[in-house]
């Protein structure tokens, strides 16, 4: 997966006038109520992405890609507990179980819990360290000599280690329109489809950074993301998947604003870009971002890179799953191509 093409114009991404932050997420209140709409459900696919032959449970082989559409669209918190019992009895000889309709191995059922239903272990402004660890293999080089790998994370859940290749971040995601040229044609190409814009705080971008190189040694380039410097939010590009048997990134909103935290439950609403089609949406929605990433770094076809001081890598992140409390007015969002990327 590589990022979109850079293009140049003027960077519109926040208020200049003093207004508070849409982090931290406690607590948080929703300012629009979200609509049911009809989506396909697809089957689960196994998928890999461009030159990489990585694993969620750490070595070769295919990503396993989870497809939130073929659950039903509305889980209560009491009928996600239901599920659990239901989805654990059907485990077999070898240890693989359902969650939401994705036959995966137990231990990864156990993390895929953890991080989209418990929302734990998340990065976020005024969270605690997430308690995982990151790992990459960078595999084959590309006919330019870059080197890709996907990022999986090893998560400490209750004294048991498992593997899982998602990560979750407090965001923004921005659905807002962008402007077009005079012919008709959006400035920023297919905006909302196969890609859009997420925002969040520079400290959490950094507590991420540190975390990839405690554990794969490599420092992270600035690549692909653009900086406002008067409130300290990061912008960065989100690819989604969006190609016929892909499974499209899956768009929740929460039921009860009022609900404490623990007892809070999301009904999904379709696809983000389902979600993006509708007028009434194309707002910067605010809650957790769920997201696969992966790594390149340039090296030389004929040997795997190692890090080095100096060198760096580049992440590509890849939105799958978005958990919402609503929207935000304290983001301007970018309305068109800025020019001052990092």
């Amino acid at each position: 997966l590589r990022r979109p093409q850079r293009h140049g114009g003027r960077c519109y991404l926040l208020h200049p006038r003093d207004i508070p932050l849409p982090f931290p997420f406690h607590n948080p209140k929703v300012t629009e109520t979200a609509t049911m709409m009809n989506a396909p459900f697809p089957n689960a696919q196994r998928m890999h992405y461009e030159g990489a032959a990585s694993s969620s449970t750490g070595g070769g082989g295919h990503r396993t890609m989870i497809n939130e559409a073929i659950i039903l669209p509305k889980i209560s918190a009491d009928d996600q507990v239901a599920q659990r019992d239901d989805e654990e009895s059907n485990a077999n000889a070898t240890n693989m179980v359902l969650w939401r309709g994705n036959l995966v191995a137990e231990k990864e059922a156990m993390a895929l819990r953890h991080v989209f239903d418990d929302m734990q272990d998340h990065f976020g402004h005024q969270r605690a360290d997430p308690r995982v660890r990151f790992n990459a293999n960078l595999v084959r080089p590309s006919r330019d000599g870059m080197w890709f790998g996907d990022l999986d994370f090893t998560y400490n859940i209750n004294g048991e280690h498992c593997n899982l290749g998602y990560i979750g971040m407090d965001v923004c995601v921005d659905l807002c329109p962008k402007l077009v040229h005079k012919h008709g044609q959006l400035r920023l190409k297919n905006y909302g489809k196969s890609w859009v814009y997420v925002y969040l705080p520079q400290l959490t971008l950094d507590k991420f950074k540190s975390y990839v190189k405690t554990g794969t040694g490599w420092d992270v380039s600035n690549e692909g993301t653009v900086y406002d410097p008067n409130r300290n939010l990061v912008a960065i590009e989100a690819m989604l998947h969006h190609q016929t048997g892909q499974p499209k990134p899956s768009f929740w909103a929460v039921k009860d604003k009022d609900a404490p935290g623990d007892n809070m439950s999301f009904s999904r609403i379709g696809t983000v870009q389902e979600v993006n089609e509708h007028p009434h949406q194309q707002r910067v929605h605010r809650g957790v971002g769920i997201f696969s990433v992966s790594m390149e770094v340039e090296g030389s076809p004929n040997f795997k890179p190692t890090p080095r001081a100096g060198d760096e890598a580049n992440l590509c992140f890849t939105l799958v799953s978005v958990r919402t409390w609503g929207v935000t007015d304290c983001v301007a969002p970018i309305v068109h191509a800025p020019n001052k990327w990092y």
